[in-house]
């Protein structure tokens, strides 16, 4: 009888889609063995690479339910991984901590009482005397900002994870293909994906991670998926105002549902995923620095270095991410929504159980 490691030595899986949540599948299903494949056409336009990477987990208000579960699985995951992915980039790491913050003395009374009812000492409301506090009021020219602090929260950069993640590939030599798959069916116990270009790849499994363009590879109606695009989008301001350090202010930070990261002492990212669109509207720079009741001077007066987007899929009458089964050897991993950094690795994790208990 064969050991279930020559059973994984001998599968061939097909990841489609290369983003985040695809390279980590990669990641996990090779360390188990598996020869993996990687199709996707737009590895550079997928949307983590319009990610801030903001790993908002410990202070999720809501801590109960599947979602919980798999923010507090990932929360647990995430420093084994960075500590094997330090062996491929050794500046990777989530610098800590993550704060929230409001104008809204409802939703304020709303965190305060999330802090008292979990008396989690990770989690701690920010005194209005806070070195926090007073260099962001400062900053920003206001009085009325409160808020929360995660000291178990906080952001690793995409950016250096996606390449880390691609390094680790290339050095277990994953295969990468840049081809489009136009249709997949199942023949003879084999999964066949075929290309625009009508060649045929075989494998015994295909993990779908593609976001919007998975409903294209399957029948939406008879599995009941519906994915809603959804716009995330970022930029990088350049200020000129000699009286403003903006790196006073935390590393990370969200106020009013906009993420700020400064990025040196005239240059901050804001960002934000927030509308059902495809395409970015023309005052962006209006609509994402508009989250205080009075926007400081110099941040009206702010130019933009750079600003990007990337369109996420959010389910449609479930909860996000869909992580499912369709039919033998055929999954679907998608729908991250806002937290496809935060939970990859809970979700690569239940992927590779799945495939693990099918093989055995």
């Amino acid at each position: 009888m064969k050991s279930l490691k020559e059973n994984f030595q001998k599968a061939h899986i097909v990841i489609i889609g290369s983003g985040i949540i695809g390279k980590f599948n990669a990641l996990e299903l090779s360390e188990l063995g598996f020869k993996v494949t990687i199709i996707d056409p737009t590895q550079l336009q997928n949307s983590s690479y319009a990610a801030l990477g903001l790993l908002m987990g410990n202070m999720y208000q809501r801590r109960r339910g599947r979602s919980w579960d798999l923010r507090k699985e990932s929360i647990e995951l995430w420093p084994q991984w960075i500590t094997f992915l330090q062996k491929y980039n050794s500046e990777l790491n989530i610098k800590k901590p993550l704060i929230q913050l409001t104008t809204n003395e409802e939703k304020f009374k709303k965190l305060e009482k999330f802090i008292y009812e979990n008396n989690d000492q990770n989690l701690r409301i920010l005194e209005r005397d806070s070195i926090f506090i007073k260099n962001i009021n400062k900053a920003f020219q206001t009085k009325n900002i409160k808020g929360i602090i995660s000291l178990k929260d906080g952001r690793i950069n995409p950016f250096s994870l996606l390449q880390t993640l691609d390094k680790y590939l290339k050095h277990k030599k994953i295969s990468f293909s840049e081809v489009e798959i136009i249709k997949i069916r199942k023949l003879n116990n084999q999964w066949i994906s075929t290309t625009r270009n009508n060649e045929n790849i075989k494998s015994d499994m295909i993990i779908l991670c593609n976001s919007l363009k998975a409903i294209n590879l399957i029948d939406g109606i008879s599995h009941n998926i519906t994915l809603k695009p959804v716009l995330g989008q970022a930029m990088e301001i350049d200020i000129n105002d000699a009286e403003v350090d903006l790196l006073s202010l935390p590393k990370q930070f969200n106020i009013n549902g906009k993420n700020i990261i400064p990025k040196s002492k005239n240059k901050l990212i804001i960002g934000s995923t927030d509308e059902y669109s495809t395409k970015p509207e023309e005052n962006t720079f209006e609509k994402l620095t508009n989250f205080l009741d009075k926007r400081p001077n110099w941040l009206i007066k702010g130019k933009i270095s750079k600003k990007w987007y990337g369109i996420r899929s959010r389910p449609d009458g479930e909860p996000s991410p869909i992580m499912k089964n369709l039919e033998d050897g055929l999954i679907i991993c998608t729908g991250f929504y806002k937290n496809g950094i935060l939970l990859a690795p809970a979700c690569s994790k239940w992927v590779a159980n799945e495939i693990k208990n099918y093989f055995s």
